[in-house]
């Protein structure tokens, strides 16, 4: 990994925007033509999806989409993008889980019918009996389509509701108090904690919203979806194994050793204050 990454880490700003509302963007996180190779790779499977008779004014949830393409693989450990994730959870971390979405219009009318909020990470907001709810892991969500207007299936938030275990949601019609959409253009970086109230709308508009997620937390949480990416590990140097899940054997998942985390020594060498 690049040293020159180190002036990407998380800024005390950032921390703390982060904190407060569960959310951070980062705009032009991707450039032009990196937008237009990975539009062209959701592209291709999204053409896959209705080739298999999928309808096409239905939202398209592809999980596992990491090995489908290199342009995929390559943001697992993106320079941009991942000493501020290790500047949010630290060094013992890994992809558990990472889906691409795609949204084309619907064709409906536009109604007030309340969406489906909910925090993520499901049994985990019963199974675990504290206050708040730990973090545990975040998502990076990379906008390949242009959602800087609202309406276009845009993903809606609550900030600062990582801070509650529940949240008043309307019986049927409108939205919970503070709820705002995403607007975010393409090759936005939005950085969201699993905790935050949020939603999917629906795409009442004529653009096809596309979004990569990554999903980022600690080695010893299990992965969320059936991930092949082990099957990358061979060509992939150690920090990338490392954050598809590479260890050397299961109890370093909890007490790491050096070769379960390259990670943590390359941040030893380059970055000592990240490393403890």
């Amino acid at each position: 990994m690049d040293p020159s990454c180190l002036k990407h880490r998380l800024t005390d700003e950032e921390r703390q925007t982060f904190d407060e509302h569960g959310l951070l963007q980062i705009e032009d996180a991707l450039s032009p033509q990196q937008v237009e190779q990975l539009t062209a790779a959701a592209d291709r499977l999204h053409a896959d999806h209705l080739a298999a008779g999928e309808p096409a004014d239905k939202a398209m949830f592809y999980p596992n989409f990491i090995p489908e393409d290199p342009a995929f693989t390559d943001l697992v450990d993106y320079a941009p993008i991942l000493p501020k994730v290790w500047g949010i959870l630290g060094w013992n971390i890994s992809l558990y889980h990472a889906h691409l979405i795609v949204t084309p219009p619907s064709g409906q009318a536009r109604t007030d019918k309340t969406f489906g909020w909910h925090q993520d990470s499901g049994r985990v907001n019963r199974d675990i009996d504290s206050h708040p709810r730990p973090r545990l892991s975040i998502k990076v969500a990379y906008f390949l389509s242009d959602t800087s207007a609202e309406g276009r299936g845009n993903f809606w938030v609550i900030p600062g509701s990582h801070k509650h275990d529940d949240m008043d949601i309307p019986d049927g019609q409108g939205q919970p108090a503070g709820a705002v959409p995403v607007l975010a253009k393409p090759g936005t970086a939005v950085f969201f904690d699993r905790r935050m109230w949020h939603a999917a709308s629906p795409n009442w508009s004529d653009v096809t919203r596309k979004v990569l997620f990554y999903g980022y937390g600690f080695r010893w949480i299990r992965t969320k979806d059936d991930m092949t990416v082990q099957d990358l590990w061979p060509t992939s140097g150690p920090i990338r194994q490392q954050l598809l899940g590479a260890g050397v054997n299961a109890n370093g998942y909890y007490s790491p050793t050096d070769e379960d985390v390259p990670l943590r020594g390359w941040l030893k060498e380059h970055c000592p204050e990240d490393a403890e």
